[in-house]
């Protein structure tokens, strides 16, 4: 297995330009994915690596190998798209060979390779079945098999999981991650869901409008967001953000939270607007408070999320793990810890 390096590359169509400068090292044996709103150039992203998309400027390097224009069948990757894409006629063991038998392999060796890619996918019994006989999380199974077979450098997945409902989506990450645990492959994996990023990832490299926002473990990006864009992409429930003011030196008022926010880190002069970011986990209902507006609650058993709506019309999310149960329209107070808030500035940079 092998690493991918990405050197300043972009992407135009025409003179739009939509991947701008990209610069990344994804090591050797490391899952990466590549998570961002709709359309931020993350399939595109992959698409490049792959071959499937042109390179209009900079390097891409598989190991020590510049592939930027080399073919996608000599650069030693396979892709696995949200479509499964298998032949409805073909057995799923004939699914999983057909690309090693079309490029001349013996069938010995395809037959072997197919076995061992069942065994590590858990599909020895539905080998004789046709596509339409599985489930949808057994033919996405069997599309990666195919890609194990083939023996790649590296994985390519383009949001493999979107097709599946909420619980297939969860016992296909489980399995995504043993598999890279097992054969330890360098993986890439594009998704819009920061759920699954968080959960499968070594690296999550966090694009918006064809630029790298950040680059970073999962709990670092969390933890330690450098702007408001990734403070509020990661994390679910995301961020709740209100509008503050520098009243002094170290100390915030934020809208609508009754209690000023001292802090440490460097602030723009008395007056100034900044952003106040809180986790909802990290703000506490005053039940004889009257500043926000119920305007839902989600009872879900071990943990309840409790929808406001702040006096300037702001909308935030408490997170609270126990079975309160307040009606719409309730009025209630908002406190919190100061050490759990982050400031940003006006154009969404972190202060520090």
């Amino acid at each position: 297995m092998t690493g991918v390096t990405l050197d300043k590359v972009t992407k135009r169509y025409g003179d739009v330009q939509v991947i701008h400068g990209v610069n990344l090292r994804v090591e050797d044996g490391e899952f990466c994915v590549f998570v961002g709103p709709s359309g931020c150039g993350k399939s595109t992203l992959l698409r490049m690596v792959a071959g499937l998309e042109e390179t209009s400027g900079g390097k891409i390097q598989i190991g020590a190998r510049d592939v930027t224009q080399a073919d996608p069948s000599e650069r030693g990757v396979a892709m696995v798209f949200q479509t499964y894409a298998l032949y409805p006629h073909m057995t799923v063991a004939e699914n999983m060979g057909f690309g090693l038998k079309m490029t001349g392999h013996p069938k010995a060796e395809i037959d072997k390779k197919v076995n061992e890619a069942s065994r590590i996918l858990k599909l020895d019994d539905y080998l004789a079945r046709k596509p339409k006989a599985l489930s949808g999380g057994q033919r996405q199974r069997v599309a990666i098999g195919r890609a194990i077979v083939r023996g790649p450098e590296v994985f390519l997945f383009d949001e493999p999981l979107s097709n599946l409902d909420a619980e297939l989506r969860v016992e296909m990450r489980v399995e995504i991650a043993r598999l890279h645990r097992e054969i330890g492959a360098t993986m890439i994996y594009v998704t819009h869901d920061q759920v699954e990023a968080m959960t499968l990832a070594d690296k999550i490299v966090v694009l918006r409008a064809g630029r790298v926002e950040q680059v970073g473990k999962p709990l670092d990006l969390y933890n330690d967001p450098d702007n408001k864009f990734v403070a509020g992409f990661i994390g679910s429930p995301a961020m709740n953000f209100v509008a503050g003011v520098v009243e002094r030196a170290g100390l915030v008022q934020a809208k609508g939270l009754a209690q000023p926010l001292a802090t440490a880190v460097a602030l723009p002069g008395a007056g100034a607007e900044v952003s106040v970011g809180l986790r909802p986990q990290h703000l506490k209902i005053d039940p004889a408070g009257s500043t926000h507006r119920v305007d839902l609650t989600e009872a879900l058993g071990g943990v309840s999320y409790v929808h406001l709506s702040a006096p300037g019309g702001e909308k935030l999310i408490v997170e609270r793990h126990d079975q309160i149960s307040l009606e719409p329209g309730a009025m209630v107070g908002l406190g919190f810890d100061g050490k759990d808030a982050m400031l940003f500035d006006t154009d969404g940079k972190r202060l520090r």
